[in-house]
């Protein structure tokens, strides 16, 4: 059975919620353990959930944490440890790590601890992977959403990764399913080229080549996934800045883009400075904007303001993507202003419009 097979199975027949994360060493010892269970391997949570160790090594423990309204009982809990231990045993064990796979798992160690610090420092001539750092390359940064208790074989994704690519890649762990992926710039050079006479931008390109990437990762990998992509950088020089960037990209698109799975940094500069300002006075501001009427969240005017806006507010594209007759959309558009005194056909409240809809997004409304 496939480890997420395995989860989901375990999540009906428990009837819980099951949450997956890694603790240091440290942290797992200072749990409070279970007296009547395996004290190695069941452990208390200080909100009352059941903390059950799957694999550990000198750096990390990989805890499932499950969570329920009434009590584990002995049974269920042997269950679960014997469940653990038939899934770690039917894995094969790990390869021996390639000299690459520990260069690039040190890169990435060195990354992550640059990103704690208020100012990186010089990238060490013993990381950049023998030169190939020096090289403009395309970064991506690769976040799998599906958080299991086995890891991804490095070797297997850095072979799926370069037949999609054609290119050799660089692979850095960074933590747990997060990679950042560093790809030479010809399959930038070859999407420009594709497009024909029809001139493409490199930003068009570019989400082109993610759109693919996510496409194939989410049939030949296990689960689903996020990407982020930054215009090529020399690495050497600002891979810890561009990689924070991707990762506040990521974070951006999973609050503002609901239903994406490619981000891209310059698509959500509105939505950058809309996280800023504080959270009270977003949802002060949602809830001013709703005391007249929630219209613009019933699903149907949503759908049809998201499509507006990505399609920079033309009607006839508009009602074209929707599959609707063009005064049908003028119709929908015409309620939108009765119920709420914004017309979104002009720039200034439309505008407003699509600041309410993102706000909405992140603010917890009753």
């Amino acid at each position: 059975m496939a480890s997420a097979d395995w989860l989901e199975e375990l999540r009906h027949i428990l009837d819980a919620d099951l949450q997956l994360r890694s603790y240091k060493p440290g942290q797992w010892q200072e749990l409070e353990t279970l007296a009547d269970e395996d004290p190695e391997l069941f452990r208390q949570l200080p909100d009352g959930a059941v903390a059950v160790q799957g694999t550990s090594d000198a750096q990390r423990a990989d805890v499932l944490e499950i969570r329920r309204a009434r009590p584990l009982g002995h049974t269920e809990l042997r269950l679960i440890g014997w469940m653990l231990g038939a899934m770690k045993a039917g894995k094969a064990a790990p390869a021996a790590p390639t000299g690459v796979e520990k260069q690039a798992a040190s890169l990435g160690a060195w990354i992550m601890e640059q990103l704690e610090r208020p100012q990186a420092e010089m990238l060490p001539e013993a990381l950049t992977m023998g030169g190939r750092l020096y090289a403009d390359m395309i970064p991506f940064l690769l976040i799998r959403e599906y958080h299991g208790l086995v890891d991804e074989p490095y070797a297997e994704l850095e072979k799926l990764l370069r037949s999609f690519f054609e290119e050799e890649i660089i692979l850095l762990p960074l933590q747990r399913n997060e990679w950042l992926i560093l790809s030479p710039t010809a399959p930038l050079s070859d999407s420009l080229l594709d497009s024909g006479e029809e001139e493409e931008s490199e930003e068009e390109s570019l989400r082109s080549i993610g759109l693919g990437l996510h496409d194939m990762l989410a049939s030949e990998w296990l689960g689903e996934c996020h990407i982020a992509i930054a215009f090529p950088i020399q690495p050497s020089k600002s891979i810890v800045e561009t990689t924070a960037l991707l990762r506040e990209t990521v974070q951006l698109g999973r609050r503002f883009q609901i239903g994406s799975s490619v981000h891209l940094p310059w698509e959500l500069h509105l939505e950058r400075l809309l996280s800023a300002i504080p959270e009270g006075d977003r949802a002060r501001f949602v809830e001013q904007a709703f005391s007249r009427s929630d219209y613009y969240v019933e699903p149907e005017i949503m759908t049809t303001l998201e499509t507006f806006f990505s399609l920079d507010c033309n009607v006839s594209e508009t009602a074209k993507k929707l599959y609707i007759h063009r005064n049908t959309l003028l119709y929908r558009l015409d309620k939108l202003k009765q119920e709420t005194g914004l017309d979104v056909r002009l720039f200034r409240d439309a505008v407003m419009v699509k600041v309410i809809l993102l706000l909405y997004k992140v603010t917890k409304r009753p």
